[in-house]
């Protein structure tokens, strides 16, 4: 049996530019799957130092609300970005959004793995 998210998609905007502590600025300019992270988190490895497989196409941004010692050699950013995952309604990490160029949440949930994540996803990608 595989892990997948049970929660309804809440119907919303995020805001489509995010401004890290250190400075570091992201923008949403097509369809990207946001990975909100946290530290100490092994569902959340595969999505900073691992591998994306299925989802190795998809614009794909890693934001956490706090730093993490382990991200130093992470293979993709982490863009600490609390005030964002605040403004975006993540109540917690792990988890993913996909969002459209504007902002809207086209569906979310808890962040498994790639694998996981490239399932419950494809019915919304373009």
């Amino acid at each position: 049996m595989s892990p997948t998210s049970f929660d309804p998609t809440r119907e919303r905007r995020v805001p489509t530019r995010l401004g890290g502590e250190r400075g570091a600025l992201a923008e949403i300019t097509a369809t990207t799957l946001v990975a909100v992270v946290k530290p100490s988190c092994d569902g959340c490895h595969a999505f900073t130092h691992g591998d994306l497989g299925p989802l190795c196409d998809l614009p794909v941004l890693v934001v956490s609300a706090a730093e993490g010692d382990e991200w130093a050699d992470a293979a993709r950013e982490v863009l600490v970005a609390p005030e964002w995952v605040e403004a975006s309604g993540v109540r917690g990490a792990p988890h993913y959004l996909l969002v459209d160029r504007s902002g809207l949440v086209l569906t979310e949930g808890v962040l498994f793995s790639p694998a996981q994540v490239a399932g419950e996803i494809a019915a919304h990608r373009r």
